[in-house]
């Protein structure tokens, strides 16, 4: 039985939690691909990529590989596949329905109300803490004031976050016809100009041990220790945790990877519509439920040109790029930085520039943390998009009263003013690395579920024909576990319950 077939008297298998069947129609053919035509179709990837680079690359690889050591790059590595994959299995059901990924776990039991208070509660969990425009506040301080800020400056620091965070609005209200497009230039100028950038600093300032211990730092090797070393020992948890779901991009941020592949036009998301800028945009029609298509031999044609897109977009943009990401600030920071040392104070966003400043004086100083507070800002922009878009596709797909409202734009900039409203009072709590990983963590969380379910939704709501196949069912189960085992470690403190290190102990202790 086919994914839209039913019984007698019994409704489609994508309406038996309370939302609407999908509609019927063409696959569209994909574009041409041929040469360099294909840098104009990729994107989403890049989006990713550039919050990825803003989050686990720049803040928390540093922090760990600083008091650790380039060994756990091997982390790095099973992350970023695991990711790839995890996202090209997001966008497989995009390119069949035009719907998100989040609208496709509440098509499946027990109920679509469920499931989208489950996610979107996840989403405000993950990144509701407005960490990266709390760690580029420090960032900014350092370029105006022309030295770190100190201890006591808190206030400063949270009056240059709030105005970070008012940019970031005014970006998302004023930035073009297409969202996701605004997003996706961002991101091809940030990631392109970062890792060139780090590429350059490496080679002047990294030295070949350095480099060498980053290659093998991949496969676990400790070049300091000249042995393999998987788990540091005495271990931050918290902390290692936050950099195993943050090498890559992380959690709920993956997960929008399916909006904007929908808003880019990626398969039958060219169908439903997508969500413009309140200024500047037009009003569009969004689909509150997806379109899919007969898998007949012309439609798997075009499928096949679509997967190709996709698996260039997450292999070769997402994947390579999250690698170097990695790879290269921790080259940087390992050569600068001594070994033990604990990166997570108000200024940890210009740790590098001070550094630095003792070897190249500062010009490059002041380019160190130019670079540094675009980064953080960029991703804020991302992070606050990507929760807002998805809790709004949440909204539109599952209340006819919402939809009511006609315009999507309506609902998605309401979202975006409780966000805001949140996020200037959680800037108050503690510092920004703290609520970056707090963040982290509950993506490991989010990975652990949502690689399950996505799983359930490909080989349950999808035709024959355009499941996956068995490997990458068993590559989610071992993503699955592979989170599901960091979870289990920074909630407990290790593999065994240490109630003196566990997270989850703390917070009963009310010493979180």
């Amino acid at each position: 039985m086919t994914s839209d077939e039913k019984t007698p008297g019994s409704s489609p298998i994508e309406a038996r939690t309370g939302l609407d069947p999908w509609g019927r129609g063409e696959l569209p053919a994909p574009p041409d691909t041929r040469g360099l035509r294909i840098l104009k179709v990729v994107g989403p990837g890049a989006i990713v990529l550039g919050a990825a680079i803003g989050s686990g690359e720049w803040l928390i690889g540093p922090a760990v590989f600083v008091r650790y050591g380039l060994s756990l790059l091997w982390v790095t590595l099973a992350a970023a596949f695991f990711q790839a994959l995890f996202n090209t299995e997001l966008v497989r059901y995009t390119l069949y329905t035009g719907e998100p990924i989040v609208t496709g776990f509440m098509r499946t039991k027990p109920h679509a109300t469920f499931w989208g208070w489950l996610y979107a509660g996840l989403y405000f969990l993950q990144n509701g803490w407005p960490a990266w425009a709390g760690a580029s506040a420090g960032a900014f301080f350092f370029l105006g004031a022309g030295r770190a800020a100190r201890a006591d400056e808190s206030g400063p620091v949270y009056l240059v976050a709030l105005a970070v965070f008012a940019v970031c609005v005014l970006i998302l209200l004023f930035g073009g016809k297409r969202i996701e497009h605004t997003l996706e230039m961002l991101n091809w100028v940030m990631v392109a100009g970062v890792l060139l950038a780090l590429a350059a600093l490496c080679l002047l300032f990294a030295s070949p041990a350095n480099a060498w211990a980053a290659v093998v730092g991949f496969f676990g090797f400790d070049t300091a220790t000249g042995s393999f070393k998987f788990i540091p020992e005495g271990a931050d948890w918290f902390l290692v945790g936050a950099f195993a779901a943050f090498s890559g991009c992380g959690g709920v941020t993956n997960l929008t990877l399916s909006s904007w592949a929908r808003d880019k036009g990626y398969g039958m998301g060219s169908v439903v519509g997508y969500i413009p800028t309140v200024v500047g945009g037009q009003k569009v029609h969004l689909a509150h439920t997806g379109t899919t298509f007969e898998p007949t031999p012309l439609a798997l044609e075009s499928w096949r040109g679509w997967w190709r897109i996709v698996r260039a977009d997450q292999w070769g943009i997402f994947f390579v790029g999250a690698m170097l990401g990695m790879a290269l600030p921790g080259m940087l920071y390992t050569s600068l930085i001594p070994r033990g040392t604990d990166l997570r104070g108000l200024n940890i966003a210009t740790e590098l520039a001070r550094a630095l400043s003792e070897r190249a004086g500062p010009s490059l100083t002041i380019v160190v943390a130019v670079m540094s507070a675009w980064i953080l800002f960029k991703v804020q922009i991302d992070i606050l998009e990507s929760t807002v878009r998805s809790v709004t596709d949440i909204l539109w797909g599952a209340s006819k009263r919402v939809r009511a409202y006609s315009d999507v734009r309506r609902v998605y900039y309401s979202v975006l003013a409780v966000s805001v409203c949140w996020g200037a009072f959680a800037l108050t709590l503690t510092a920004p690395i703290i609520l970056l990983q707090v963040a982290a963590n509950v993506a490991g969380l989010v990975f652990a579920l949502s690689a399950l379910h996505v799983l359930r939704v490909n080989t349950t709501l999808l035709p024959e024909a355009l499941r996956p196949p068995m490997w990458r069912r068993v590559a989610l189960v071992l993503m699955a576990t592979f989170y599901g085992a960091f979870v289990w470690m920074w909630l407990m403190g290790g593999l065994l319950p240490d109630t003196a290190k566990g997270f989850l102990f703390k917070l009963l202790r009310g010493g979180v």
